[in-house]
């Protein structure tokens, strides 16, 4: 560029000396209609030159701004999504170091500038659920609702959040409209499959529950004891709905059609238990129990049947003292007597019994024996006593809480 505006400058430079070389300065005349222009041949070159050098001057500094202005542009148009993503970043930065009031604030502030809303919506929905905010999550999630949720534009984790923090909120009817609407994933995805059981127990829907429970136990992601709480639930559902629907004996049909493997399973072999002590149907509940206690159960065993509210205890009392006779210090049967003892009312024997427990070698009594032990005596109005065994079962829980955070 520099050779060819030197070269012009020496060709007009020739030509404007040349005539005066010559002693002849030369002469333009430019006719456009009615106006002329007459000039010297050496102050066009000079006029021309000038115009030359204005014309680059001027090139040069439009090409200049233009890139100065290019940049500045870009630094205007993107610094509100810079800002965004930033926001976006310590708010998920704030949210794993669990300063969730902050990161609320940060992805809430993000949604838009950064361009990712529903990641951002969808955090601070989850932070205003952990601080219990119920109003502020119902607002993300609203907003949220606004986006577009397929698979294929949000992936298969975001909605799986979305539809628990909606159960979260009791917002139960979202929830399963959102489910049916993923519903052909169930098959394929054990999360979706655990969120459709829960929400289905809730609907109470036990009878379709106990169905996917077949494939819920195909999926090596979900717990046994996860399972073993879906089946407690669904069972109990299951066989209080056909109790209370229909009859005893239809109830005791159900029972008979259930495959061998699955009576032998606890959570649902106690679910029809927990049904018949409330019902009071004695005969078939003792013809599960009674062989049980006889052959010598498992503690894990004799401490569900605790629980159950069977009032007509006879003649599993009965079979629990036989084994006390052989052993007197049995720190499981004692406790199986007392807590048998204390459900059928039979308050002086549940008394003894717990008395004697408590005062064995070591620790074989729990929370739930002290709980009830103390029940026991306020029905017999020893509320000394009683507020000393509540005493007794606050340091224990303290205690075992210590001793948990110790382990971890």
């Amino acid at each position: 560029m520099k050779r060819i505006t030197l070269l012009i400058l020496i060709f007009f430079a020739a030509v404007a000396i040349s005539p005066m070389l010559i002693n002849e300065k030369g002469y333009i005349l430019i006719a456009m209609g009615d106006l002329t222009i007459e000039s010297t041949v050496v102050t066009a070159g000079i006029m021309l030159t000038l115009l030359f050098i204005v014309l680059l001057l001027s090139l040069k500094i439009v090409r200049s701004s233009l890139r100065l202005g290019f940049g500045g542009w870009n630094k205007i148009a993107f610094a509100n999504r810079r800002r965004g993503l930033k926001d976006l970043n310590r708010g998920i930065a704030a949210f794993i170091l669990e300063d969730h009031q902050q990161a609320e604030h940060l992805l809430a502030k993000a949604a838009e500038p950064s361009n990712f809303p529903r990641t951002a919506y969808l955090m601070a929905a989850a932070a205003s659920s952990k601080q219990s905010l119920p109003s502020n999550t119902n607002h993300y999630l609203g907003l949220l609702a606004q986006e577009e949720h397929t698979v294929k534009t949000s992936g298969l984790e975001s909605i799986l959040v979305t539809i628990k923090l909606l159960m979260l909120q009791d917002d139960f009817s979202k929830a399963r409209t959102m489910i049916d609407e993923h519903h052909k994933h169930i098959g394929h995805d054990a999360r979706l499959l655990s969120l459709e059981i829960e929400l289905s127990l809730h609907e109470k829907r036990f009878d379709y529950v106990v169905e996917q429970l077949v494939a819920a136990r195909k999926q090596k992601t979900i717990t046994e004891a996860k399972i073993s709480r879906w089946e407690a639930s669904a069972f109990y559902g299951a066989f209080n709905d056909k109790i209370r629907k229909e009859s005893t004996d239809a109830l005791t049909q159900v029972w008979q059609k259930l495959a061998r493997k699955l009576k032998q399973r606890e959570a649902i072999l106690f679910a029809y238990c927990q049904v018949l002590a409330e019902n009071n149907i004695t005969a078939p509940l003792n013809n599960i129990l009674l062989p049980a206690i006889k052959k010598g159960a498992e503690l894990q065993f004799l401490q569900n049947i605790r629980q159950l509210p069977i009032i007509s205890a006879d003649e599993l009392i009965s079979a629990v003292q036989k084994h006390l006779h052989h052993d007197q210090h049995s720190g499981k049967w004692l406790s199986c007597l007392a807590n048998l003892a204390a459900q059928a009312q039979q308050y002086s024997m549940a008394e003894k019994a717990f008395n004697s427990l408590v005062n064995l070698d070591g620790v074989q009594y729990d929370t739930t024996d002290l709980k009830n032990f103390a029940s026991v005596l306020e029905q017999q109005g020893e509320y000394q006593k009683a507020n000393q065994v509540l005493n007794k079962m606050v340091a224990q829980t303290t205690a075992n809480i210590k001793t948990s955070s110790q382990d971890q």
